[in-house]
């Protein structure tokens, strides 16, 4: 049995080696440890994507004082969409709606460190699926300002 638990550990110690090039330090952390990923019940906006690559994403905003308070992801897709979705919300925290829609997929990217180049799109559908989000929130704020 030994053996095999010899080459399952190694086998494991490769996949990591690999996902850590791939993502980087912190897109291998935050792989192995997420955060907001989940979805929420009572968000203000939401917003569900399919990226080109057939990932779907769902970004989940709920505001207080104007000012996003919790954010929650949920993907369907690879590693590199819920590291993206996760640090998309994570960059939406304690910010306003004009903060958040400065949210783009180079601020992704530059909050994870690097993806593969063939995973570049799992930032933007992030960042496009945060944008749609807000634009919920936003929508549902001009029905109840003109009510």
């Amino acid at each position: 049995m030994g053996n095999l638990d010899d080459y399952l550990d190694k086998l494991q110690d490769d996949i990591f080696e690999d996902a850590r090039q791939a993502l980087g330090d912190r897109g291998f952390d935050r792989w192995r440890n997420p955060k907001f990923n989940g979805k929420m019940a009572d968000a203000d906006g939401q917003a569900c994507l399919t990226g080109e690559c057939g990932d779907t994403m769902e970004i989940f905003l709920k505001f207080k004082n104007d000012r996003v308070c919790r954010a929650s992801y949920f993907t369907d897709g690879c590693a590199s969409s819920n590291v993206a979705g996760s640090f998309a919300c994570e960059l939406s925290m304690g910010r306003d709606p004009d903060q958040v829609a400065d949210i783009s997929q180079n601020a992704v990217l530059n909050a994870i460190g690097r993806l593969p180049e063939s995973d570049m799109h799992c930032a933007s559908l992030a960042s496009r699926t945060v944008q749609e989000a807000l634009s919920e929130y936003m929508s549902k704020q001009i029905k109840i300002n003109n009510e």
